[in-house]
């Protein structure tokens, strides 16, 4: 029997693939969505690079879905809004050096490695109060994130 959040969204199944996910990350579940969708069927080693740039705010993530009086930002090809998620980004840049490090423990090339599949969705509100004043409270949630990230080695 397959215990509670182990499992990935995609069956991609092959000796030239290597999996990687991290559940319940501590950011916004928007820019981790936006992020995924934009590093879908890049290169590893790219989309590090552009991550960092990401975090430098040198190069924008273009907001195609969540882009609601969302800014344009310069550089973008083919789209006008973006935003810099610096916090995101770093969390998928140690993910994306998690699942390399899991391609090499494979025997795989760690240099042709393409991201076949990545998916961001929404985990477990963790649940607070706020004080306020007059002995009252209001109800405050931190949202989370479950990020998996499937590579697989191209010619």
């Amino acid at each position: 029997m397959e215990m509670a959040r182990t499992g990935y969204s995609a069956d991609i199944k092959g000796d030239t693939v290597a999996r990687a996910k991290a559940n319940e990350l501590p950011v916004s579940p928007k820019h981790a969505i936006e992020i995924a969708r934009f590093i879908r069927n890049k290169r590893t080693g790219d989309v590090i690079a552009y991550l960092e740039d990401v975090i430098a705010a040198k190069k924008a993530i273009p907001f195609r879905k969540f882009n609601r009086k969302v800014a344009h930002k310069r550089g973008l090809v083919k789209w006008d809004a973006g935003r810099y998620p610096r916090k995101a980004s770093r969390e998928y840049i140690r993910l994306i050096n998690s699942v390399t490090r899991n391609a090499e423990y494979l025997g795989l090339d760690t240099e042709r490695l393409e991201i076949v599949h990545v998916a961001a969705n929404r985990g477990r509100g963790v649940e607070g109060i706020f004080p306020r004043a007059m002995g009252r409270a209001t109800p405050k949630r931190r949202e989370t994130v479950n990020i998996e990230i499937v590579v697989q080695e191209v010619a």
